[in-house]
């Protein structure tokens, strides 16, 4: 992060905020590390620095930027006369480049819907089936939410 005065309250606010994104499902360390990247100022960091700002050793690191390379919330840009890469989060929002790019709630939708054709009729049938409407339902309407939220942030 930074070197500035308001280094530890960004860095409160980073940990606050990966709290509530493991408590909510999503793996810790990574949390943390797409935090700490997210209140750089430039939005990249290198393993040595996300190690520093995190307080954490390189093999915490190298599992958490993996991870989070994997969802695709940050890529690897090399450095020119360096053996250091940073990790930096796309040109785009993250939250925006993963949600364009992630068929994850289309294949949701085909396992549920598979799940309710093998249900016998009864609720479990149609909690099955409801399940894929509502992912059919994100997948519809995700394109144009962020749709609109580009022309928000533009606004």
């Amino acid at each position: 992060m930074s070197a500035d005065p308001e280094q530890p309250r960004l860095a409160d606010a980073a940990e606050a905020s990966a709290a509530v994104m493991a408590a909510a499902g999503f793996p810790k360390m990574p949390a943390r590390a797409l935090l700490a990247l997210v209140a750089s100022d430039e939005g990249a960091l290198t393993a040595a620095e996300l190690a520093h700002a995190l307080g954490v050793s390189a093999a915490a690191v190298s599992g958490a930027v993996r991870y989070l390379q994997t969802v695709g919330f940050v890529h690897r840009v090399s450095q020119p006369g360096s053996r250091r890469d940073r990790y930096a989060l796309p040109e785009d929002p993250w939250y925006v480049a993963t949600l364009r790019q992630n068929p994850v709630y289309e294949r949701l939708a085909g396992l549920s819907a598979a799940l309710a054709d093998e249900l016998p009729d009864g609720p479990a049938r149609a909690r099955a089936q409801e399940t894929a409407d509502f992912y059919r339902f994100l997948t519809r309407r995700i394109p144009g939410l962020l749709d609109e939220w580009e022309a928000e942030r533009r606004g």
